[in-house]
C-alpha cells in the first residue's frame, strides 16, 4: 500500500513565508530557511515552495533562495511560481529542486507539460491547478488566483496528465486559508479522471480533514501550510490522525 504524503508549503513573497486567505490579507509567517529545516526534522515527506507573487509580476523565480532552501533539505522538493520555459525548468531543477510545479503557464500553453516531461521526465513534473467554483462548474485560475479563465478544470486536469505530468496539484481557491476543510468534490472528480497522484491543497484546518481528503476526495497527498507555520497541528499529528483512520503513513 502506498503511504499517504504530508507536504508542509511555503508560500514566498519577498523572501519571507507569507500566508493569507483565498491569497489575500497575507502575512508574514517565518523564514523559509528556518521551517524548511524544522519540517525535514518533523518528518515531512516532502516540501513545496511556491514564490506566489512571481507569475504576476512577469519575473523568474528566485533562484537563489530556493538553492539555499534545497540545501538544507534531505527531503522531496518541489518548486513553483514564474515557471513559463523549459529553461525555467532547467534552472529550477539545477538550483536544487527535485520536483517543478507548472502553474500559469501551463494553462497558456499545455505542451510546455509535455516538452518538460519529455526532457526531464514526468517523475519531476507536477501541474497545479488554482480552481474556484463558478455557475459554469470548476474553472482555472491563474497568476496566483488573480485572472478567472474560462478553461474547464476537470478537462484541464485530463488534458496535462495524457501529456505527460507526473502529479496534480489541486488547490481549491474557495476554500484556501479557511480552514474550513479541503474540497472533496473537487479533489474526487479529479482523481476520478486521471491515473497520477492527486495532492489536495487548500482549506485543512482540523486533523479530520486529512484523512478526509484521501477516504473522501480521492487524494494520494496532502498539502498544508498555515495550520503548520501558525503550530496548531505538526506533522506527526497530522500523520498520527491519518493511522487512526487506517492510512498508510511514514512515521
Amino acid at each position: 500500500m502506498l503511504t499517504v504524503r504530508v507536504i508542509p508549503c511555503l508560500d514566498i513573497q519577498g523572501g519571507r513565508v507569507v500566508k493569507g486567505v483565498q491569497f489575500e490579507g497575507l502575512r508574514d509567517a517565518g523564514d523559509p530557511l528556518e521551517l524548511a529545516e524544522r519540517y525535514d526534522r518533523a518528518g515531512a515527506d516532502e516540501l513545496c515552495f511556491l514564490d506566489i507573487r512571481a507569475s504576476d509580476q512577469q519575473r523568474s523565480i528566485l533562484l537563489e533562495l530556493l538553492a539555499k532552501v534545497a540545501s538544507r533539505l534531505f527531503i522531496p522538493f518541489t518548486v513553483g511560481g514564474g515557471i513559463r520555459s523549459i529553461e525555467d525548468v532547467r534552472a529550477v531543477l539545477m538550483a536544487g529542486a527535485d520536483k517543478v510545479s507548472i502553474g500559469s503557464a501551463a494553462v497558456a500553453d499545455p505542451q510546455l507539460v509535455a516538452r518538460a516531461a519529455n526532457q526531464f521526465g514526468s517523475q519531476c513534473v507536477v501541474v497545479s491547478l488554482d480552481v474556484r467554483r463558478t455557475p459554469e462548474g470548476y474553472r482555472l485560475t491563474s497568476h496566483g488566483g488573480r485572472q478567472t479563465t474560462d478553461r474547464d478544470a476537470l478537462e484541464f486536469a485530463s488534458q496535462v496528465a495524457q501529456l505527460g505530468a507526473g502529479e496534480l496539484l489541486v488547490n481549491d481557491m474557495d476554500a484556501d486559508g479557511t480552514r474550513a476543510g479541503f474540497g472533496h468534490d473537487l479533489n474526487l472528480a479529479i482523481a476520478q479522471r486521471v491515473q497520477i497522484p492527486v495532492i489536495a491543497s487548500g482549506g485543512a484546518g482540523q486533523l479530520q480533514h486529512f484523512a478526509e481528503a484521501v477516504t473522501l476526495g480521492g487524494a494520494t497527498a496532502v498539502l498544508a501550510a498555515s495550520v503548520l507555520h501558525d503550530g496548531t497541528f505538526t506533522v506527526r499529528d497530522v500523520k498520527q490522525a491519518m493511522r487512526d483512520r487506517g492510512l498508510a503513513v511514514r512515521l
